[in-house]
């Protein structure tokens, strides 16, 4: 395909993702260049939800203090590039508030399809090794703000070449 890779190695096993610029080239971009800089090195999963999605890169959900989690970002934000993608099972797409044009760091992998979230959530890459451990992650214990209790935590974000 041409499109580069992303690993994720979580304390969980390993998650592969191809990222697809032909779809978003600036959440790609902006994808790579935090992962190149270790930005995502030490974040967590920090929202999950059986039936829908894992959630993570948030910088703050390396703090032990758990009411942040979720709450920062990189210190600016992107443009939208809502695609005709659906957000399938496997779907990486980028989390972001109410403002289409939010999105920062902060992103989920679908673990059931959700069309509900196609044209409102930029896609920009799907799993391609490692869904079970996206299964795994999905089904933790978590509390009642939906973080898993004990961390799910990202040691390196690597970007290989596909």
């Amino acid at each position: 395909s041409g499109n580069e890779v992303a690993v994720i190695e979580t304390t969980l096993g390993d998650i592969e993702l191809e990222l697809q610029n032909d779809i978003a080239p600036g959440h790609v971009k902006n994808f790579k260049d935090l992962a190149n800089q270790g930005f995502y090195d030490g974040t967590t999963f920090h929202r999950v939800i059986p039936g829908f999605m894992i959630q993570g890169g948030d910088p703050n959900s390396k703090s032990d203090d758990r009411s942040m989690h979720g709450t920062g970002g990189p210190g600016y934000t992107i443009k939208a590039e809502f695609s005709s993608t659906p957000h399938n099972r496997g779907v990486l797409s980028m989390a972001r508030s109410q403002d289409p044009d939010s999105a920062g760091c902060q992103f989920f992998i679908v673990v059931k399809d959700s069309s509900f979230l196609d044209n409102q959530y930029t896609a920009f890459g799907h799993v391609t090794k490692g869904m079970d451990v996206v299964d795994k992650i999905v089904n933790v214990p978590r509390d009642s703000r939906d973080n898993p209790e004990e961390k799910v935590e990202m040691k390196t974000v690597k970007i290989v070449n596909g």
